[in-house]
């Protein structure tokens, strides 16, 4: 049984950054990608970033586009998010999931391990 364990957050001003981390519990990564969601208070839970595991490929929701970069350490079993030029529409509560089966990045449908979060709040 996968866990997700997320770190890294934080209160910061803009135009500050931070780096999140996601380590899985197991030895391996196991499925077909990993992904960054988020979830604002009173919004639904939106896509971040998506990596494959093999890094080929990623994916990025457009309004962190040049500011956000995913990244995987399959050794450590570690997924990564360097935020940059934090704004204060970024703060929410971070999740890492698991992505079980090949499709879009941003549909949470796809992912069946999540972790517990971890809040970013940016002030202005």
């Amino acid at each position: 049984h996968v866990r997700l364990a997320e770190s890294g957050g934080g209160l910061v001003q803009a135009g500050d950054s931070l780096k999140l981390s996601c380590v899985a519990s197991d030895r391996t990564f196991v499925g077909d990608g990993m992904a960054w969601f988020r979830q604002a208070p009173g919004k639904g839970r939106e896509f971040v970033a998506g990596i494959t595991l093999d890094g080929r490929r990623r994916d990025y929701v457009d309004s962190v586009k040049g500011r956000f970069t995913v990244s995987i350490n399959n050794a450590k079993n570690t997924l990564y998010l360097q935020m940059n030029n934090l704004k204060s529409e970024d703060t929410a509560v971070y999740y890492c999931a698991r992505r079980a089966v090949r499709g879009p990045f941003d549909q949470p449908t796809n992912y069946d391990v999540w972790g517990q979060g971890t809040q970013v709040t940016v002030s202005s």
